[in-house]
């Protein structure tokens, strides 16, 4: 929080009014100026962090009675992770990998095939992909 945040009273903070707004009234008004100054700075922790990209939007659709929110938020990760998120990571690595392995592979078989018919040589006589023929017409 800045200087001129802590100077204030807490209720001006969009933040404590939200979370006062979504207890009860009688609890809400037992707060003390400097529970609620506390309260300010605890939540403000969770809206200080910065992000590499942080995309928020709300979409309202027409003739439906509610809205959607939709938050994008990308950087780099400063939580230990636990055991299952550390596996799932690994899992996930391991996919894109081979994804990865996967696609290139394609790549160089329509290359090679692509060089093979640039060269004239038939494998496999009468037998066309057509994919050559494609290629050269775009």
């Amino acid at each position: 929080m800045s200087k001129s945040n802590e100077t204030s009273h807490p209720m001006h903070d969009p933040a404590v009014r939200s979370l006062l707004q979504r207890m009860e009234p009688h609890i809400a008004e037992s707060f003390s100026v400097e529970q609620l100054m506390a309260l300010g700075r605890v939540v403000g922790l969770r809206g200080g962090r910065l992000h590499s990209v942080d995309l928020r939007a709300t979409i309202k659709l027409p003739f439906v009675p509610w809205s959607f929110y939709v938050v994008l938020l990308t950087g780099r990760n400063r939580r230990t992770l636990t055991a299952k998120e550390k596996s799932i990571a690994a899992g996930t690595l391991l996919l894109i990998i081979t994804l990865t392995f996967m696609l290139l592979s394609l790549l160089g078989v329509v290359i090679i095939y692509l060089l093979k018919s640039w060269l004239g040589i038939d494998i496999f006589q009468g037998f066309s992909l057509g994919l050559y023929d494609w290629f050269r017409s775009s």
